[in-house]
């Protein structure tokens, strides 16, 4: 893990904690294996703290990170929006963090399409637009200008100075999704959101029972 990632996770660690904590109390995943779009194993590094070793399947556009070998994870290179299982394929679907780094709001509609497809169960985050605080670049307000603004300041910010050459293409490719667009993108689904000092921090999307169960 880079310099730049391992201050990102120690700052927003204890949220990462809480938000785990609140996904195994709600979802309860049991033995069969659950899919993880667009994380990393270091998500589930969460043994020591007793919250079970269910197997994870990680699906990634490419993996940025070496394989570490242990048989409780799995690897699918494969795209969000078009992932490679059947409906229903999986108990639980997780994603945090990825919506908002997948295109344009057409793209961001179908990545929720294709996990409400292929889950039956769901849990999916993403940071607040209206937060203060952009969480990419740890800058306030730089998400709220226009995108020429943001494109001659964003090398100033932490992680402009942290990793220059990054910058741009990160700002490229982030999205951030204002809560009427996480109603939008999951109607089946409970919106639940996670407040700092009364400020929407993320909105997580949670599906907490199988579709097919409510139908029968």
């Amino acid at each position: 893990m880079g310099v730049w990632m391992d201050f990102h996770y120690k700052l927003f660690g204890k949220f990462r904690e809480r938000r785990m904590r609140q996904f195994l109390a709600i979802m309860r995943p049991d033995n069969e294996p659950l899919l993880d779009v667009g994380g990393t194993e270091h998500t589930w590094a969460i043994d020591a703290h007793g919250y079970g070793n269910f197997p994870v399947v990680m699906a990634n556009v490419y993996f940025h990170y070496a394989d570490s070998g242990n048989p409780r994870f799995s690897r699918v290179q494969a795209n969000g929006c078009d992932l490679p299982f059947s409906p229903h394929s999986f108990a639980i679907i997780y994603s945090n963090s990825v919506i908002e780094h997948v295109g344009d709001r057409a793209a961001q509609r179908k990545f929720a399409d294709e996990l409400r497809r292929v889950g039956r169960k769901l849990w999916v985050q993403t940071p607040a637009r209206c937060f203060p605080i952009e969480p990419h670049f740890l800058a306030p307000f730089i998400h709220w200008l226009p995108m020429s603004w943001q494109r001659a300041l964003v090398r100033f910010t932490p992680k402009g100075i942290a990793e220059p050459a990054a910058v741009q293409g990160i700002l490229k490719c982030t999205r951030l999704l204002n809560r009427r667009e996480m109603e939008e993108c999951f109607p089946d689904c409970e919106i639940l959101v996670e407040r700092v000092l009364g400020w929407p921090k993320s909105y997580i999307a949670v599906r907490r029972t199988d579709p097919a169960e409510s139908h029968a």
